[in-house]
């Protein structure tokens, strides 16, 4: 009986002297991990502010904001560490050892964020701009470290991993996009009420630029039709709905001022035995 009782009057002697001689010390980490944290979030938003003023793009602005955060957050955990008599020169030994580990069996993580750094720094396309990239297209809603998200016009959300990006071949439409809409006219009609009919329909349409200028041509002489490429400009919000808008009034001040858009037709002949 009195071996166990010695025992745990040992163990309950070691606590306290552990507590005597450590407590205060890891109270103090503690609170230098509490005040690294609110020294980060000080230093975040004091770097936030300056980098505002020199205009940095808003994913590179938030980028080094966090990295500050990080920095900060970390040289108090080293202080921390110190505090508590850790030796840093075999923990750091370790942490690379073990990083280089880590490093191998996440190389599609990593080459994730190396691409990610790759994009917010050479800013192939910023935030808001309509891309086209790897059989899919949307307006860049955000770009974080290891994907970009696209939001679709179908109001879905694409996600695409940065490695994916980087290296292929890219279509940035910018904050624009230009309508391509054809329409065909009779080869008796007289086109130039014609082209002045579709400007009319350009220039009165709320959601078409005057700026840049839309063109309007005369695309090819097809079988049964003259066509006529209608290639206006309009915000990449607007496109689908702009492009709907176009045909449709094409098609109706074209019925109201006697303009006929044929259909394809063919003539066949039938001949008899000669």
């Amino acid at each position: 009986m009195n071996e166990p009782l010695q025992t745990l009057e040992h163990a309950q002697q070691t606590a306290i002297d552990l507590a005597i001689q450590f407590g205060p010390k890891l109270v103090v980490a503690l609170l230098i991990l509490a005040a690294g944290y609110y020294v980060g979030r000080w230093a975040g938003r004091l770097a936030d502010s300056m980098l505002s003023k020199l205009g940095l793009d808003e994913t590179l602005r938030l980028l080094l904001v966090r990295v500050v955060r990080i920095l900060m957050l970390g040289l108090f955990l080293i202080m921390a560490l110190q505090n508590l008599g850790v030796q840093l020169l075999p923990l750091i030994a370790g942490l690379g050892v073990a990083g280089a580990g880590i490093a191998l069996a996440m190389q599609g993580v990593l080459g994730n964020l190396a691409a990610g750094l790759t994009i917010i720094f050479t800013r192939p396309f910023k935030v808001g701009e309509y891309i086209a990239i790897v059989d899919v297209e949307g307006e860049v809603e955000e770009i974080k470290l290891f994907n970009t998200v696209l939001s679709h016009p179908d109001r879905s959300h694409i996600v695409i991993p940065n490695r994916k990006i980087v290296g292929e071949i890219l279509h940035n439409f910018g904050t624009l996009r230009q309508l391509d809409v054809v329409v065909g006219v009779a080869y008796d009609t007289d086109l130039k009420q014609a082209l002045a009919t579709i400007r009319e329909l350009l220039a009165a349409h709320p959601r078409v630029l005057q700026e840049p200028q839309p063109m309007i041509h005369v695309l090819t002489l097809a079988d049964s039709s003259v066509q006529i490429a209608i290639r206006p400009w309009t915000p990449v919000a607007d496109f689908h709905v702009t492009s709907g808008d176009i045909t449709q009034a094409v098609l109706e001040t074209f019925r109201d001022r006697g303009i006929h858009i044929p259909f394809p037709q063919r003539e066949v002949r039938l001949l008899g035995p000669t």
